[in-house]
């Protein structure tokens, strides 16, 4: 009799991830080494120079309470979430999302794409810091003086301006000037000491602006680590071989130590957490006994203005200030749970660590803006005038600052220290996110995850070669400005969707009770009204607002060209086309009916009952094999 061999399905499209491939899923050795790994995630750059500069220009102490609001109504919700579920089922995002819900099979890669992208630019902010830790073993720091061989003709520094003062001259291009020679450089004439004519004299310009100052830590770091003067898009320059070998540098250090698995990157994260706390501490008490300290610290947050607290904008960026620094919707939360005891209380986890991070952020804003305060004091301008965000805070200023204080060495290798491990705190869990999907989806590859680790590694390295050329910073400013933009908050609101819209409110508390954390009756209530309302509500009001807000790209005067504006844009929506292209695939491929594709499978729970279905079902399979019932007859013998 002939036979069809008509193959049982006895799995999902995704492999069995327990089993196959021969290496069982890595656990925490402790609950210490998740708390520190996810603690030295959500803490990163944007805690040193984002949070400090948002609170200043946002009414000061006023600018906590949006901010608070909004870590409670959207911030621990989410965190809370993603921890949740990543160690119910012990799955990274790419496969859990397809268990929870088949449609939503690609909001995993998009987690993932959004947290590659960001590792791109991390190293080349690492390999900066790298730079500048090097430099500030020099005897004498590089951009605390305008003599060396890189600095422009407009190179400004007070020392030197103060020596010509003392001369009844003026300071350009490490000389001093005669005031009708400095008058020149513009093809202007004295007025008297404090301003130049036209010759025609018809109007005045004082002396500060006759020619363009640039500070000598700003000289630094245009033109000797970036040597940016000149570049544009249409000509990005040469490349530069130093911030090549430093992003090496990184991404070497991050492949070795993730390649050793986790239970080994967990050893080294109580180091990077722990550090920039230690070293964050030092310079506060540096910080706060410096003269004009108190002038940086009434800016920042001992005059509240209230009347902000009425401006729809300040809610705004609290929110998004808040989405980005706890690094929700990334899939690191997701990936970094999934390695967890099943009993662990994820929930106290996601409370303390979120409060650190917020509470750190304003701590950061203290050691920041007291120094910022001195600056202002020793240049004699407001604080305001001296006042930065985003990286030229940290690469600009605060060395500025640093190159003042004596012993200017011991502080900017205590400083750059300090955002070297806060830099790769984060790094770790990103690229961790990135391999963990590629092993979780393709398990045969699991036993072969060091491979994977530097494979990963070194197209990051690959990535941020453009962002090492003389314009590179170009596109840098275009991969922070648009990779996590409002695609993060699109990819926020789909997996509420799925988590709680298909998931369901209750079968996730169920869930949590499972895992023996105890959720007592006003949390329950908290996690209802957050996750059901306030939650999506506000981020559904933020993406709005952000559409309507859409401003384009720039760095400093220079408008990035309409062409970069749309690969930006492309970048921004790529996570969301992954999204879209999974959901296609998942239609596509779908043999049942088509309303099965928003339930969850059986296979959305814990890592032990997976292995026991699996176990059925292979007994099942060899015993119809055995009596050869699973071949359907075809017409023959």
């Amino acid at each position: 009799m002939a036979v069809n061999k008509k193959i049982l399905n006895i799995s999902s499209p995704v492999a069995n991830e327990e089993t196959k491939g021969g290496v069982e899923r890595e656990n925490w050795k402790n609950p210490f080494q998740f708390f520190f790994y996810c603690l030295g995630y959500a803490i990163g750059f944007g805690n040193v120079w984002r949070f400090p500069y948002l609170c200043y220009k946002n009414g000061g102490a006023a600018f906590l309470i949006p901010y608070l609001t909004m870590l409670f109504v959207a911030g621990i919700p989410v965190f809370f979430m993603e921890l949740s579920i990543g160690q119910y089922v012990s799955l990274g995002p790419t496969v859990l999302f397809y268990k929870l819900a088949p449609i939503f099979s690609g909001l995993g890669w998009a987690m993932v794409i959004l947290a590659y992208f960001t590792s791109i630019y991390y190293n080349v902010i690492l390999g900066w810091s790298f730079f500048y830790l090097i430099f500030s073993f020099y005897s004498m720091l590089p951009w605390s003086h305008c003599d060396n061989d890189f600095n422009s003709p407009g190179c400004y520094y007070e020392e030197g301006a103060a020596l010509c003062r003392n001369q009844s001259l003026f300071f350009f291009n490490h000389s001093c000037l005669s005031l009708e020679d400095y008058c020149g450089l513009e093809d202007l004439l004295p007025f008297n000491e404090t301003h130049c004519q036209n010759s025609a004299n018809t109007s005045l310009t004082p002396i500060e602006k006759v020619v363009t100052r640039i500070s000598a830590s700003e000289d630094f770091f245009r033109n000797r680590m970036l040597r940016v003067t000149g570049s544009t898009w249409e000509d990005m320059g040469d490349m530069q071989w130093e911030l090549v070998g430093l992003m090496a540098l990184s991404c070497v250090i991050v492949g070795i130590c993730l390649s050793r698995g986790i239970k080994t990157t967990g050893n080294i994260v109580y180091f990077t957490a722990i550090f920039p706390y230690a070293v964050m501490f030092i310079l506060f008490i540096r910080g706060i006994t410096l003269e004009g300290a108190y002038k940086g610290l009434e800016f920042y947050i001992l005059k509240p203005n209230m009347t902000r607290l009425t401006e729809v904008e300040v809610w705004c960026e609290a929110a998004v200030q808040i989405f980005f620094s706890t690094g929700i919707c990334f899939g690191s939360l997701i990936t970094l749970s999934s390695y967890n005891k099943f009993t662990n209380n994820c929930m106290r986890d996601a409370f303390v660590v979120t409060i650190t991070n917020c509470s750190t952020s304003v701590f950061f804003g203290v050691v920041i803006f007291s120094v910022l305060g001195f600056l202002a004091n020793e240049m004699g301008v407001n604080v305001n005038e001296v006042a930065a965000s985003g990286s030229g805070l940290a690469f600009v200023v605060y060395p500025a600052a640093i190159s003042l204080m004596p012993i200017p060495q011991l502080w900017s290798v205590l400083f750059f220290l300090m955002l070297i491990n806060i830099g790769f705190g984060t790094q770790f869990s990103t690229v961790e996110a990135v391999t963990t999907a590629i092993v979780d989806q393709f398990e045969s590859l699991r036993k072969r995850k060091p491979l994977v680790v530097m494979g990963t590694c070194i197209s990051l390295f690959l990535m941020g070669l453009s962002m090492c050329l003389q314009g590179g910073i170009y596109m840098l400013e275009v991969f922070v400005f648009y990779s996590a933009g409002v695609s993060v908050l699109i990819i926020c609101i789909l997996q509420l969707i799925a988590v709680i819209g298909i998931f369901g409110f209750r079968n996730l508390l169920n869930a949590v009770e499972e895992m023996k954390i105890r959720v007592r009756l006003p949390l329950r209530i908290y996690w209802g009204v957050t996750w059901l309302c306030l939650t999506p509500a506000s981020l559904i009001l933020i993406t709005v607002i952000s559409f309507t807000d859409i401003v384009p790209a720039s760095w400093e005067e220079y408008l990035f060209p309409e062409a970069i504006q749309v690969l930006g844009w492309l970048l921004c929506y790529c996570p969301v086309a992954v999204v879209i292209l999974g959901a296609a695939h998942a239609v596509a491929t779908n043999k049942e009916e088509f309303l099965t594709l928003f339930k969850t499978t059986s296979e959305f729970c814990p890592a032990n009952k997976r292995a026991k279905q699996e176990e059925e079902i292979n007994a099942k399979f060899r015993y119809l094999s055995h009596n050869e019932v699973f071949m359907i007859e075809n017409g023959s013998s």
